[in-house]
């Protein structure tokens, strides 16, 4: 949560800075964006929905590009949240500037046999997912990143300044999910100041961002686990 302004007596709350590294990333010799600001943009969700692809290629490159199955997912924590550092981000959360989501991911397409080899995420399953998200769209989603870059909640969100999560806590993710690194110091903070009843922080190898779907017996005995020990 944002911090609570103070000394608004005789004046009132500064607006928050503009991230410098949005510049930053447009200005690199390869310019980039981060995922989450383009997500925010009134194109994202067209970009997807009528993707040249088609929703399913699309969906099926998404899935690989952030899984284990890519090989290039060898996450690490950064030093700092600048350009620098977050364009060692893989493209699916630094994105080159000129493209799209879909035309990032295209570039990761796995092959026929990677597909019929994958047990995680059959073809059919797929389907399922392709179908719904060519119906709804994805906006829904995705107004979640319009909250979270534009800081239009803020002062709701003020209302938990300074608190922490103290109930039992457990944190589940993927080895190979670079999510886990994205803002430098947030893995770190969750387990200290962040939650004060952290019963479990586990990693998954051989899953990346879709850790429940690559590795689901690995996350039901760890789930289990965390509601014996909160018991």
């Amino acid at each position: 949560a944002p911090p609570m302004p103070l000394n608004t007596v005789d004046s009132p709350a500064k607006p928050p800075a503009e991230d410098p590294v949005h510049r930053e990333l447009a200005a690199l010799p390869r310019p980039r964006k981060h995922y989450q600001w383009y997500y925010a943009t009134r194109p994202a969700n067209a970009d997807m929905q009528h993707a040249p692809q088609g929703v399913h290629d699309f969906l099926r490159a998404y899935y690989h590009h952030k899984s284990a199955d890519w090989t290039d997912n060898t996450p690490y924590p950064l030093t700092s949240w600048s350009a620098g550092e977050l364009a060692r981000l893989p493209t699916y959360y630094v994105m080159d500037a000129g493209e799209t989501m879909a035309e990032t991911v295209a570039k990761e397409m796995p092959s026929p046999a990677a597909i019929a080899a994958n047990q995680w995420l059959p073809d059919g399953d797929l389907a399922y997912y392709s179908a719904e998200y060519g119906r709804t769209g994805f906006q829904g989603g995705l107004q979640w990143y319009r909250y979270g870059t534009s800081g239009m909640l803020n002062s709701e969100m003020q209302l938990f300044a300074g608190r922490s999560i103290d109930v039992p806590s457990c944190f589940i993710s993927g080895k190979q999910d670079w999510g886990t690194y994205q803002r430098p110091g947030v893995f770190e903070a969750m387990q200290g100041r962040g939650c004060t009843k952290m019963l479990g922080c586990d990693l998954v190898d051989g899953a990346g961002h879709w850790v429940q779907q690559e590795q689901p017996a690995e996350v039901s005995r760890l789930l289990l686990e965390f509601l014996a020990k909160a018991a």
